[in-house]
This record gives C-alpha cells, sequence and structure tokens, in this order.
C-alpha cells in the first residue's frame, strides 16, 4: 500500500468522526468571522485599525495601503468573498483556497512589524485555514503532483460507520499549540513598538534600559523611522 493510499483512508476515517466535523465547521465560522468586518472596512473605504499611530510601523503600512485606491477596495472584496464561501458548506474548499495566501500574508507581516494586534491570532489563524484544507483533502488531492491514477475513489476506503468518540489526542494536541504559540509569540521578542508610547515604555518599567527603552520608543512613535533602525538605536544604547 503505497503512502497516498494511506492518507486517503486516514481522511476518510478522520471524516467519520462528528468531533472533528464540528471542528471544522467552528474553524469556519471563526475565520469567516475575521474577514467580514476587516473586508467592510475595505469596502467603506475606512482605513484599517484607525487608532494605530500613523507612525507605528503597522500603521504607516496600513496607511500606504489605504492610499492604494481600488487595490485596498479589491482586498477588501476578495476577503468578504473567502468569508462568504467559507459559509457555503459546498464552497468550503474555494473559499479556503482564497482564504490561504491572504492569512499567511498577514501573519508574516504580523511578525515583520512585530504587531501587537495579530501576532499570535495569526498564527492560529493559519493553522485553522490548513486544518480545512486537510478538511477537504478528498476535493483538492487533484491539484497535488501526483498522478491521479495513483488515488483511489473514497468510496473504495473501508472505513468505520460514523463515530461520536471525541478524539482527546486530538484536542489535547490542539490545545497544546495553541498554548506554545501565544507563550512563544509573546516572549519571542525583547522589545516590541506596541500600539502606542505608553505601552510600549512600560515594557521597560522596573528596568535598567529605561533610557534604552525611551530611545527606542521616542524612534518608533514620535520619529517614525523604521522599525530595525529603532531596535538597533536599541541594542546600542547603553544601561541606566
Amino acid at each position: 500500500m503505497n503512502v497516498v493510499t494511506k492518507l486517503d483512508q486516514f481522511h476518510a476515517r478522520a471524516k467519520q468522526n462528528q468531533w472533528l466535523k464540528y471542528f471544522a465547521i467552528f474553524n469556519r465560522l471563526a475565520l469567516a468571522a475575521g474577514f467580514i468586518p476587516a473586508g467592510i472596512v475595505k469596502l467603506m473605504d475606512e482605513r484599517f485599525a484607525n487608532g494605530l499611530s500613523e507612525l507605528h510601523p503597522m500603521g504607516a503600512y496600513l496607511v500606504a495601503l489605504h492610499h492604494t485606491g481600488y487595490y485596498y477596495t479589491f482586498i477588501g472584496v476578495v476577503q468578504l468573498l473567502a468569508a462568504v464561501l467559507l459559509l457555503i458548506p459546498r464552497t468550503v474548499a474555494l473559499g479556503a483556497v482564497i482564504y490561504f495566501p491572504i492569512i499567511l500574508n498577514i501573519c508574516i507581516l504580523s511578525f515583520a512589524v512585530r504587531f501587537d494586534g495579530s501576532l499570535f491570532t495569526a498564527p492560529l489563524m493559519v493553522l485553522a485555514n490548513v486544518y480545512l484544507l486537510c478538511w477537504h483533502y478528498d476535493r483538492l488531492k487533484y491539484l497535488l503532483p501526483f498522478k491521479q491514477t495513483a488515488f483511489i475513489s473514497s468510496e473504495k476506503v473501508p472505513v468505520k460507520k460514523t463515530t461520536n468518540r471525541v478524539p482527546w489526542k486530538f484536542f489535547t494536541g490542539v490545545f497544546l499549540v495553541t498554548v506554545l504559540i501565544v507563550f512563544s509569540t509573546s516572549h519571542m521578542y525583547k522589545i516590541m513598538p506596541k500600539n502606542t508610547y505608553t505601552q510600549c515604555m512600560s515594557q521597560f518599567k522596573n528596568t535598567n534600559r529605561l533610557t534604552a527603552g525611551k530611545n527606542f520608543c521616542d524612534c518608533v512613535h514620535k520619529q517614525g523611522n523604521p522599525l530595525n533602525s529603532c531596535i538597533e538605536i536599541y541594542e546600542n544604547s547603553e544601561n541606566d
């Protein structure tokens, strides 16, 4: 039995579990809820995260994006399209395919500018999207670089009847991965620009890097310099 056949059988067995099916529905709703407000804001030609300073790295990016005109609107249309497709059972697979490159881009952007607003939610959304892509593997497998003759029909795969047994190992893994992502993203950077100057300064309170921190926060929130330059200023500053 080749790897592809085993993958088909594994997927077919997973589809028989009601709890995994409920989890797929939860991911669909959660991902759709994440894009609908963002898409509407863009269609209304309003700047996303309007409360964020224009000098903030993410704020500067969003201002520039807002100034792109119909490209900004186009992103909103695609986000709404992906969200709506996820809500319709027959089009979930297509919605997941459209959704993935958008949320992956948001995730990478969040890490690049160290944006608090989506630093841990974006990776979780990427994983939720991956789960949906895997859940609809039977529809998407023909896009993979394998000969279609290597795949066997799902009707020929011997599977058990629908089960309501809770896959505790899977959900324990989901919980641990979620905790790991939240913990790692909140501790992966020594310094963060944060969303406001006050929040930026608060991370240096009761440390011997108060002056260095002030230089960093001034660089980001008052001077609007590139994040990498501000980090370099912080690293070259002496302790108090």
